[in-house]
């Protein structure tokens, strides 16, 4: 993500905001409202609900050149998130969501959580190895563990190179529009807006497309390339797992902060989901149109 989704949170449940906490807690009560525009929204969405895209892939039957074009259109949004990352620090609300941040772009950038394992600098970079949670205050960094390096050792298994991946003169127009979306919401100066589109993209991500993109890949790997590495696609995963059952701690701490306004919180998740949907109904259209990298 990627992603978005793409990138551990360290201690925190969503991007950019703090898990709850008894002391930010909205009161219950004044969570029922809210709670039941943002699932009716986020839950209901076509991109959430019904992807056609992924729900394909899963099924194994895409091509070489079709798992290529996958591969460069997922390398540019993975890449260019650093950019929305980096100005979702910068329009921070507060400390707490700052930091918060910083633990994903810096993840992101290859620092690895220190989840305080005795083990964790044998580990290495392997991204079936090193650790889903935890803190990059106290991490070391290592080239190696950036996640689009990653992506790149699975890239190199299709004969896709540095230079065919993750710069935005590789996307397309779906993918880019899409890019620009995770930058302007979700890097929004507004507070409400910027969470609205992070929770969007949590459910989005927590919604099973990675688990589709994997049994898809899992099928190719066996069917013609053995040597394929899945594990950038397995470790966000596994992260998205952790994070699922924190959702309603997620909205509880947003609904608290001084700057929560519901309605731009929700046209913030709505505009989120809406480019992600563009993202992937790209990849379906390419798909009909036998657009192939």
């Amino acid at each position: 993500m990627a992603a978005v989704g793409f990138g551990g949170r360290g201690n925190t449940s969503i991007q950019g905001v703090p898990m709850v906490t008894s002391a930010t807690a909205a009161h219950p009560s004044a969570l029922d409202a809210p709670r039941r525009r943002v699932d009716a929204l986020v839950g209901s969405h076509p991109v959430v609900t019904a992807n056609r895209y992924t729900r394909w892939f899963a099924e194994g039957r895409a091509t070489r050149a079709e798992v290529r074009h996958l591969t460069v259109q997922f390398s540019v949004f993975s890449h260019l998130f650093v950019e929305a990352q980096l100005r979702k620090v910068i329009n921070a609300a507060d400390l707490d969501a700052y930091r918060s941040g910083k633990e994903i772009l810096l993840n992101e950038l290859g620092v690895v959580f220190n989840s305080g394992r005795a083990d964790a600098a044998a580990v290495g970079t392997d991204p079936e190895l090193v650790a889903t949670e935890g803190t990059v205050d106290g991490g070391r960094f290592r080239f190696g563990a950036a996640h689009f390096e990653w992506l790149l050792r699975f890239a190199r298994q299709l004969d896709l190179g540095f230079d065919d991946l993750g710069k935005r003169r590789h996307g397309t127009a779906a993918t880019l529009q899409f890019c620009d979306e995770l930058f302007e919401v979700y890097g929004s100066e507004d507070a409400a807006t910027a969470e609205g589109a992070s929770y969007a993209v949590e459910h989005w991500a927590a919604a099973g497309f990675w688990k589709e993109l994997i049994a898809g890949l899992e099928r190719f790997k066996a069917r013609e390339c053995p040597e394929l590495p899945l594990a950038f696609w397995t470790w966000h995963d596994k992260v998205e797992d952790q994070h699922a059952a924190h959702t309603a701690d997620e909205l509880a701490e947003a609904v608290a902060q001084p700057w929560f306004d519901e309605d731009r919180f929700l046209a913030g998740a709505a505009r989120m989901l809406d480019g992600v949907e563009v993202f992937w109904d790209g990849l379906w259209d390419d798909l009909a149109d036998g657009v192939t990298r």
